[in-house]
């Protein structure tokens, strides 16, 4: 491969910004986002990208997707795609995640905050990319796209459930 075809697969830059303290009581996870994001990024063969991943509490998420989506509540991960013109790197957008919300969700669901978390990262990335679940089809296609990554990271399927006894 060449110097050229290897600097358009660079891995991309991901700034990470901790909004909520919240985030500093577990592990630190952000490491398992930007891993995740990179394996999403090289599965997909895209060229480099700069995005962050802001990492907030419910208040914060719920008054986002208020703004935004007209939603008066919190939820896991927002994705806010953008575009950059200029030298460097394309800026592709934010990724916001929300503690209480992943927190909750990974204890009800009985799997790891960090599995939760790498999975959040990588389906908020696909959207920063024009995934999108709102038709079936799209979904399927976009849950295909996450299961790959997942299984790279060696992270179980989130989207199946465990058998009741």
């Amino acid at each position: 491969m060449t110097a050229v075809a290897r600097k358009k697969r660079a891995a991309p830059k991901i700034d990470m910004l901790m909004q909520s303290d919240l985030w500093k009581a577990t592990e630190d996870v952000r490491p398992v986002a930007r891993r995740a994001i990179r394996e999403a990024a090289a599965l997909l063969a895209m060229p480099a990208a700069e995005l962050a991943i802001v990492l907030t509490d419910d208040s914060a998420i719920r008054l986002l997707n208020r703004a935004w989506r007209g939603v008066d509540a919190a939820t896991n991960v927002l994705s806010f795609p953008a575009k950059r013109a200029g030298d460097g790197p394309p800026l592709i957008g934010d990724i916001v995640l929300a503690y209480e919300t992943i927190a909750g969700e990974a204890r009800a669901e009985h799997k790891p905050f960090a599995h939760h978390v790498a999975h959040l990262a990588v389906h908020g990335f696909l959207h920063l990319l024009g995934y999108d679940h709102v038709r079936d089809k799209d979904a399927e296609v976009m849950e295909k796209v996450e299961l790959d990554v997942l299984r790279r990271l060696a992270i179980p399927d989130p989207y199946r459930r465990p058998a009741r006894p």
